[in-house]
């Protein structure tokens, strides 16, 4: 996959230098309102002087155009199609998330005050429907708001961008579908996932998928998978109901976890900004209300007191694992929980029931 990205942004860079290379001689081309007819002729699009749209250009006309057009629109305004054509991931005005660390808040509306509606981490993919003022109104995922134009890559910048960051994602087609420690019927269960449920995606070998589940190696028949090549987007961060008698400790706990959604998952890491896996996310968090959690979700399972789903309040604990746990993640309520889920989604939100529960542990009062 890397050498593939590699060959395309070397085709890419190639045919921008050519672009380059034949700006003088566009001086002599023809009119602009020729130029229309053969861009159009070539692309199926039209390109008008000062334009601020992105206009799709395949790279295999990339040449006739230099050396038949004359310049209308800013060499930024050209996206390439094929490898690098934003339409294939399914966007149109594509944009790339650049921060050097932690995230960028996306907010209700174009200010800085307003509330925030979704986080956004490096490398997360945006759909850009306008600009107001120093803010970019955005879709990315099931987030739609306002983000800060500065923190957005756009044009030739983004396609660079889309493909260091595009990954294989395997979407699970079926409802309740076992994930298994092997290639085959025969091996151990891990858990199960629910219908459209994202994972990483690994390889395959025979019959089955091999996927990322919660930082382990897990197996799904292949027939109850579709992988295709996604961009990452957003996490949503959507308004949290309690229910009654929710202590005030609980809810500050899971708003101090939540502002650290779309931060990196490192394996053995303890930082919430630079990097934690999903024990160490729970140990920080807790350490804050003045609990002390061993650095292990095994361990931390033998803590605290078994309740149900039914009764499960935010701030408890949820464990996950067949016959040994091995990722625990944080409730929020609504049937919700957020967790440090992997190298490639980092700190998310997720349904509780992403994979079946193996025990909830109730630590706070």
């Amino acid at each position: 996959m890397q050498d593939y990205r590699k060959r395309v942004i070397s085709a890419f860079a190639v045919g921008t230098l050519a672009f380059a290379c034949g700006f003088t001689a566009l001086q002599a081309a023809p009119s602009k309102a020729s130029l229309k007819t053969d861009v159009s002729s070539l692309t199926g699009l039209s390109l008008t002087a000062g334009s601020t749209a992105l206009t799709s250009v395949n790279l295999a006309s990339y040449a006739s155009l230099v050396a038949e057009a004359s310049p209308v629109a800013a060499a930024s305004d050209v996206a390439v199609s094929g490898a690098f054509d934003p339409s294939v991931y399914g966007y149109t005005n594509l944009g790339i998330v650049k921060v050097s660390e932690g995230n960028v808040n996306i907010r209700k509306a174009a200010d800085a005050s307003s509330s925030i509606v979704g986080k956004a981490s490096d490398g997360d993919a945006v759909e850009i429907a306008g600009q107001e003022g120093d803010f970019l109104a955005v879709t990315s995922g099931s987030v739609t708001g306002y983000i800060k134009a500065e923190y957005v890559l756009t044009g030739s910048d983004a396609l660079y961008a889309a493909a260091e960051n595009v990954a294989s994602i395997a979407t699970v087609t079926g409802d309740g579908v076992n994930v298994r420690a092997g290639a085959d019927t025969a091996s151990e269960i891990l858990g199960n996932v629910a219908k459209d449920t994202k994972l990483d995606f690994l390889g395959t070998e025979g019959d089955f998928t091999k996927v990322d589940f919660a930082g382990q190696d897990g197996y799904i028949s292949s027939r109850y998978v579709s992988v295709a090549d996604q961009l990452p987007t957003a996490s949503s961060i959507s308004e949290i109901r309690y229910g009654s008698g929710v202590s005030n400790v609980r809810a500050d706990l899971v708003n101090f976890a939540l502002q650290y959604v779309g931060n990196r998952y490192v394996w053995g890491g303890t930082s919430l900004t630079n990097g934690v896996d999903c024990s160490g996310f729970t140990m920080k968090v807790y350490a804050r209300y003045g609990i002390s959690l061993p650095h292990s979700s095994a361990a931390q399972s033998r803590i605290g007191t078994k309740v149900s789903l039914a009764e499960a309040q935010p701030g408890d604990l949820v464990f996950y694992g067949k016959r040994r746990v091995h990722h625990v993640a944080i409730y929020i309520g609504n049937g919700q929980i957020v967790h440090a889920a992997s190298k490639r989604s980092g700190i998310k939100i997720s349904n509780v029931n992403y994979s079946t529960p193996a025990r909830i542990m109730r630590i706070l009062p």
